[in-house]
């Protein structure tokens, strides 16, 4: 069997709800690692290109993310429906996809827009509210 010529890390990283930060994997289901294996599989690529799962890859603002190697591609926001044209473009046709690209300003930048932007909403009057409300809510409920 040839090696792999790509391998594709999946953000499978849990948080609590509500963490400022996000969580790429809330329902800890790994929908996205695995919509994945079974485009991959689909296309016949099982064995040139690996969807990995990864534990947090600390770029969680921009969520949830992937990572594909060698090419230190970096996407954010990835959803269930990009899976098929990331194979497609980036893992086939070698083309980086601009509306997914987490930029490498933003790589490990405590001052990314994205960051701030998170800080922000976390420190606003009404997410303190809804915080608390989430807080009583899970109270209630244990």
């Amino acid at each position: 069997m040839p090696r792999f010529t790509r391998h594709v890390f999946v953000c499978c990283n849990r948080r609590e709800p509500g963490n400022p930060r996000g969580c790429c994997d809330a329902d800890g289901g790994e929908a996205l690692r695995n919509q994945f294996k079974i485009e991959l599989k689909k296309r016949g690529l099982n064995g040139q290109a690996r969807a990995n799962k990864a534990g947090c890859l600390d770029q969680c603002e921009h969520g949830p993310n992937v990572v594909i190697y060698p090419d230190g591609i970096w996407y954010g926001g990835v959803t269930l429906a990009d899976v098929p044209r990331i194979i497609e473009q980036t893992i086939v046709g070698g083309v980086i996809l601009e509306d997914l690209l987490i930029r490498d300003e933003c790589l490990n930048n405590p001052h990314c827009p994205h960051v701030e932007a998170a800080k922000a909403k976390v420190q606003s009057p009404e997410s303190r509210v809804e915080g608390q409300k989430d807080e009583a809510r899970r109270a209630k409920a244990s």
